[in-house]
């Protein structure tokens, strides 16, 4: 029963980034250009992937699923930040989030994945060229995908149900602009030992991807390195750039967010979360069309009049 009054009753205040209102007013402007720039960016991959027979291969398949998967990481806290500010009302209900907190865990883990998926699909590229249609077939492709909402969503539900039977009293302060784990763990006034030894193997769980990555980059190296010539070298490598730079971006500012003692987190670590929560689902579309030839075709076209096209034509 009082666990059942606390869910209907209960509320958080969310800090913010900065407990100075002059910061705070300059991260509502940022997010405020962010946070569209990242919606039509990603918008425009999944739109140039969708309309361009030519990227209908698995690498540009992943590629729109991730900008898909950004949009809604976005969109979990972003908005809610937005207009918390601009009413300014810093309160969010239990329910509210519980909710903000596993859509952050399942498109995080989900995200990580599909990054793994694409590090996979180049590897097979350059390692297997000549069973690549084979191994990376349209099913094993959709496979990946799934798995990786499927493997995001089931790390997230135990989280969030452990969160939802602890009891909160006293302070309510969410040193966040969002409600997440570890400043929510640090308000109960629950036992918390066994949430915190499951959110150390959400830990490890998000942590495979990574590995995944890193080896399969390790059998690309090992295999561009014994190219004999350096065009080729160089173009091997060009293939792998991009994603190599969301990842590295992404895991990046995961890192610095997550892999520390639950004691030393701080409202000053948001600012890291502005990183990993807005900047790179943001800077993501970015890196991929500036560096890759094939999607800045596709851009074209997609931004190409129609009649401009016939004319050109006839």
């Amino acid at each position: 029963m009082r666990e059942e009054n606390q869910s209907s009753t209960l509320n958080f205040i969310l800090l913010g980034i900065s407990d100075q209102q002059q910061q705070e007013d300059v991260f509502f402007i940022l997010f405020l250009f962010i946070y569209p720039i990242t919606l039509i960016g990603n918008l425009l991959i999944i739109l140039a992937i969708h309309s361009d027979a030519h990227l209908h291969n698995p690498m540009y398949f992943f590629l729109a699923n991730l900008s898909f998967v950004d949009i809604l990481f976005s969109s979990v806290t972003v908005p809610k930040m937005l207009a918390n500010h601009f009413l300014s009302c810093k309160a969010i209900s239990f329910g509210g989030c519980l909710t903000q907190m596993y859509f952050m865990i399942a498109l995080g883990n989900t995200d990580s994945y599909i990054l793994a998926a694409m590090a996979y699909d180049r590897a097979v590229a350059i390692n297997r060229p000549l069973h690549y249609t084979t191994i990376m077939s349209p099913k094993s492709c959709i496979l990946l995908v799934v798995g990786s909402w499927v493997i995001g969503n089931a790390n997230a539900l135990p989280h969030t149900l452990l969160t939802a039977s602890l009891s909160f009293c006293g302070n309510h302060e969410v040193a966040n602009f969002y409600c997440d784990i570890t400043p929510l763990l640090k308000l109960s006034c629950s036992d918390i030992h066994f949430n915190v030894k499951m959110m150390y193997v959400g830990v490890g769980v998000f942590s495979v991807p990574l590995i995944c990555i890193i080896i399969s980059y390790i059998r690309v190296f090992s295999t561009v390195l014994q190219v004999p010539s350096t065009k080729g070298m160089l173009k091997a490598f060009s293939t792998c750039g991009s994603h190599l730079t969301v990842v590295s971006l992404y895991y990046g500012t995961v890192m610095g967010m997550y892999f520390r003692p639950l004691t030393s987190y701080s409202l000053k670590d948001a600012v890291i979360t502005v990183m990993y929560m807005a900047v790179t689902p943001m800077l993501n579309p970015f890196i991929y069309s500036m560096r890759n030839r094939d999607m800045k075709a596709a851009l074209g076209k997609l931004f190409r009049c129609p009649s401009t096209s016939n004319s050109a034509s006839t």
